[in-house]
């Protein structure tokens, strides 16, 4: 009887100390649901196709799968033979036309000036001459000591004599003057369609060059050196380290304890008990039907929202598609509408 009274005892006392166990465990469980929301995704960043924005041969490609770019490092080369010449042509054109306008702007030299006035000065020596021969030969031929025809030759000659003047009196009035408003004006125009060509050609020899846009890691290498290069044809795919997300869906349920700018911490199982700092960036507007990716065929069938949640990720620990649990402590205060989103470099996130 006492050894039963005694076993009796031993399975009581045992009850009793996984009740309490099992209530303990559900409480702290209850009030840790109570506290922080978690939630599962898969670690997402955005990827660039990188092209030339030319045709041409490709000269050099001087990246490979894997290696980590900086912005604007120098990631592939086209042939610039032509591209070269003909930014070469282009900006000779422009030299020479704005030598024109230069020459249009300054006016005439004063040594046309002075050449122009020096005919004028001899143009009226000229009438001056026909106009005493003229008069001798009129008092001769009134004496009929000239013929009718040396008076004709010599009325000619006068008349000639006269409009020489004229024409070099309106001569040196156009060299002083200058050249007209419209010939500078058409010149200028010419001018800018000449530097217009010389830019573009400097463009066009510009995008022979291929630059990464931003930090990144090269995750595919597409063509080779010796490939036509087209604008629609990719170089490179670059996967950019920064912004990196977790791709996450909440429950409608939860939707009312999220807020944009919230502060939340996301772990993966390839680095064990190592937290990365993040914050709830987008909360989708819209419900849609949880990803097969994500939840049981049970379910599947519920909507769901989805929910970026941007990682501070200083060592590119986070790869694309790398599963990941977020934990948003729910007791944080809520931010206010318009907030200053965190940032990787804030103290409390480095």
């Amino acid at each position: 009887m006492n050894r039963q009274k005694m076993i009796r005892l031993l399975l009581l006392g045992l009850a009793l100390a996984l009740a309490g166990g099992g209530w303990r465990y559900f409480h702290h469980r209850d009030t840790e649901d109570e506290t922080r929301l978690m939630l599962y995704g898969n670690v997402d960043i955005r990827e660039v196709d990188l092209a030339f924005n030319a045709s041409e041969h490709i000269d050099r490609v001087l990246a490979q799968e894997g290696d980590y770019v900086r912005e604007g490092q120098l990631l592939a080369t086209l042939h610039k033979g032509r591209l070269q010449a003909r930014y070469e042509a282009a900006a000779a054109k422009a030299a020479a036309q704005k030598a024109v306008v230069a020459r249009l702007e300054a006016g005439s030299r004063p040594e046309e000036i002075r050449q122009a006035r020096a005919n004028v000065a001899a143009a009226k020596a000229r009438v001056r001459d026909a106009r005493a021969i003229y008069k001798r030969t009129l008092e001769l031929h009134r004496k009929e000591a000239a013929s009718r025809q040396a008076l004709d030759d010599a009325t000619a000659a006068l008349d000639t004599a006269r409009a020489d003047l004229k024409v070099a009196q309106e001569t040196l009035a156009l060299v002083i003057e200058g050249p007209r408003t419209e010939d500078i004006e058409e010149a200028r125009a010419m001018l800018k369609a000449y530097e217009a060509q010389r830019t573009l050609a400097a463009e066009m020899l510009k995008d022979a060059e291929l630059h990464a846009p931003t930090d990144g890691v090269i995750r595919n290498r597409i063509l080779e050196p010796g490939d036509m290069a087209t604008p629609q044809t990719p170089v490179f795919t670059l996967a950019l380290t920064n912004p990196v997300w977790v791709r996450a869906y909440a429950p409608e349920t939860a939707l009312g304890k999220l807020a944009p700018g919230m502060r939340a911490g996301i772990s993966t199982d390839s680095y064990p008990g190592k937290t990365y700092a993040g914050w709830i960036g987008f909360i989708s507007p819209t419900a849609e039907f949880t990803p097969k990716n994500v939840e049981t065929p049970e379910l599947r069938t519920r909507l769901v929202y989805q929910v970026r949640i941007h990682a501070c990720n200083p060592g590119n620990e986070l790869r694309l598609g790398m599963p990941a649990t977020v934990t948003i402590p729910l007791d944080q205060p809520r931010p206010a509408p318009g907030h200053t989103t965190p940032r990787c470099t804030d103290p409390e996130n480095r």
